[in-house]
């Protein structure tokens, strides 16, 4: 079956269809130029797939063609980026209060 993720900014979300059900979910919101991926989620049924993955790594994406940093709240984002350092740790907002930014 098809996947395909759609990003969805009126409700602040990217999310991953298999055919035309929702598989994965993530959820985020903006502040100025800095993305923070709060919640993911993959359905139950669709666990252990790697769908989760495919809709971090697309989402991850289009917020830098967006020209965002990401500040990754969500455990699952984290560690995504964590594993793909090379390609998403230029992303991740600079520690510190934002007036220090």
């Amino acid at each position: 079956m098809e996947t395909r993720v759609e990003h969805q900014p009126e409700q602040h979300r990217f999310v991953l269809y298999l055919g035309l059900t929702i598989a994965a979910v993530s959820e985020y919101f903006d502040v100025d130029s800095e993305r923070n991926f709060y919640h993911t989620v993959t359905l139950p049924q669709y666990r252990g797939r790697g769908f989760a993955a495919v809709l971090t790594e697309r989402a991850l994406d289009d917020t830098r063609e967006q020209g965002m940093t990401v500040m990754p709240s969500c455990w699952f984002v984290s560690e995504f980026i964590e594993t793909n350092a090379d390609r998403y740790a230029s992303m991740i907002t600079p520690a510190g209060p934002p007036a220090a930014r």
